[in-house]
Order: C-alpha cells, then structure tokens, then sequence
C-alpha cells in the first residue's frame, strides 16, 4: 500500500480518485483548487475533488498555490511516498518536483495532444483511438517519462463527455498499478518519443465558432468534442444557438448558408453535406432535441458565424 497526497478538481479526477481509495491506497489529503464563483448568479461552488473528498471524508486542502512552502512544509510532514495529479490546474514548481514522484494521469496517447484539452482536441481531428498515459512530471508541458499506456477506441458517434468518463476509469485502473509498482519497487519509466508531438491548448472562444465551410465529418466532430460541458455556437436567424449533437448526412439542392426542415430533421449545409442536428441550444432556454425545438420554431433557419471568430 502507498501513502499519496492526490491533487485534482474535475469530475474525471474524482473517478480516479475513488479508484484509488477502493484499491487500497492510503490518501492522508486531498488537494483541489479553491471553491469558485458559477453560474449567472455568482454562486460559489466546489470542484468534484473537493466534493468527493467531503463525501469520502478525507482531509481536504485548497491552497491558493500548492507551491507554497507553507503548503510544501505540511506535505512533508504527511511521510508520503507520491503525489497523485489528474487534472489539478495548477502547474507544480521545481520543489514539489523534486520532492516526490508525482505521477499524472494525461487522457491522451503521450507525446500525441500535450495540453489542456487532449479529450476535445482529438475528438476534433477525428480520431478513432486513444488512450491513458500515466508519466512522472518534470519541468515540461507534458513532457515527463511514460510509466504506462492503456488504449481505447472512440466511437464514432462518442462525444468528450462519454469519453472522458471511459478513460477516467482506465486511468484509475492505470495508476492504482503504477502505485502498486511504486510499493514493491518495480516501477519502470522511459522517456517520450521524439516523433509524434502535437499540442492540445485550452479550449479558446476560437475553437467554440463553428465553420460551415468544413465538411460535414469535421463540423459534426467540432460539435460532439464540445459536448456536454462547452457547446459549439452559431447563428441561426442571427441568433446564437449552441449546437450539442449532430451526424453527417448526405443532402441534395440545399442552398449555402440556409438550414432545411426536412421529414422533421433539421439540416445545416456543410461543406459538400449537411449536418442532420440531433440536439441544440436556443438563446436563453435549456437544452433539447432538434424535433422539440422545430415544432414551436417560427423563425428563419439562415445560418451565420459567431462575430469576432
């Protein structure tokens, strides 16, 4: 069994967390951003760590910096074997590096999408695979030694959240046995590949604009890597929808720019398709299937570009 500080905020991290503590493993304190403002009225909520942990009953830290030595000096206090970070969102410094192994869990197939958004970004280029790396730390975005790799297929009409989820179990799997190899003195690292880098910065308002220029695959791949937690946008009747669902279709004589009710499907024209919409957004209302929102749509259906992007 080790003992492990374990350092995340979302709802991904808590599946590992949970992991962690029914494999076993000694967890004396739980380390999570501060509870935040949310949502339109202010409201302020903790992180799924945070959450977690009061449910769980461990002890609970939300530093303003974990690299600050008052913080440093009570992690050492705790006699621990590693640090444990999934999704933490704060960047650990050279003292805490040097301190203990701290072992990430990266959603991504290292050295393949290093960032913040590894999930998304390779729901938007279309990929069909990917997988958990769990690496030790180092200086570097991402850079660190692999200890271990888990793949998994993305299914074709698989969207972040669902994914996510999927490799929030596996990496559980995955780093309840790196610390099984920590405690027996077995673990083994090797260092990144040079070839097949590529980058996954934050999600920016940029990459939330959807493109109708593109063809169907890549808008509706766009909308299902920003779903359920971000939204891509556009305008429909100069107002901005957030699109949640979508499948490329085949479609004849749609005139560019102008969605189509067609047998009771909304169709926008992509590329050389349309995108057939399965669920949507409408200004100020919640979330609901694209047939709901039809029957009491009364507006045009001329699309647009989110200003600015």
């Amino acid at each position: 069994m080790t003992r492990v500080a374990f350092a995340g905020s979302p709802p991904a991290a808590a599946t590992v967390l949970r992991a962690l503590l029914a494999a076993g493993h000694d967890i004396p304190v739980v380390i999570s951003q501060p509870d935040r403002p949310k949502g339109r009225g202010g409201k302020t909520v903790p992180t799924a760590v945070s959450a977690a942990a009061d449910e769980l009953g461990l002890d609970l830290w939300r530093p303003v910096s974990i690299n600050e030595a008052e913080t440093l000096d009570a992690l050492e206090a705790l006699g621990l074997d590693a640090i444990c970070v999934v999704g933490f969102g704060q960047i650990l410094r050279d003292r805490l590096l040097a301190t203990w192994p701290c072992l990430n869990v990266h959603f991504s197939i290292l050295p393949a999408y290093r960032g913040a958004a590894p999930v998304e970004r390779a729901l938007m280029d279309g990929c069909t695979e990917t997988g958990v790396t769990i690496m030790r730390m180092d200086a570097g975005l991402d850079t660190g030694p692999i200890i271990s790799i888990g793949r998994i297929d993305i299914g074709p009409d698989e969207d972040a959240g669902s994914l996510l989820d999927r490799l929030a179990i596996l990496g559980g799997e995955l780093l309840g046995a790196t610390l099984d190899d920590l405690a027996a003195g077995t673990l083994t690292m090797r260092p990144q590949p040079d070839e097949g880098v590529s980058l996954a910065p934050k999600i920016g308002d940029a990459d939330i604009a959807l493109d109708f220029t593109q063809s169907p695959q890549a808008v509706a791949n766009r909308i299902r890597a920003l779903s359920p937690h971000i939204g891509a946008a556009c305008l429909i009747d100069g107002q901005r929808f957030k699109l949640w669902a979508a499948r490329p279709t085949h479609a004849e004589n749609m005139q560019p720019g102008v969605g189509r009710i067609d047998a009771g499907h909304l169709l926008l024209p992509c590329g050389d398709g349309a995108v057939d919409v399965l669920e949507l957004q409408p200004p100020n209302r919640s979330r609901m299937r694209a047939a709901d929102f039809l029957r009491g749509w009364r507006g045009g259906l001329g699309l647009g570009q989110i200003p600015g992007h």
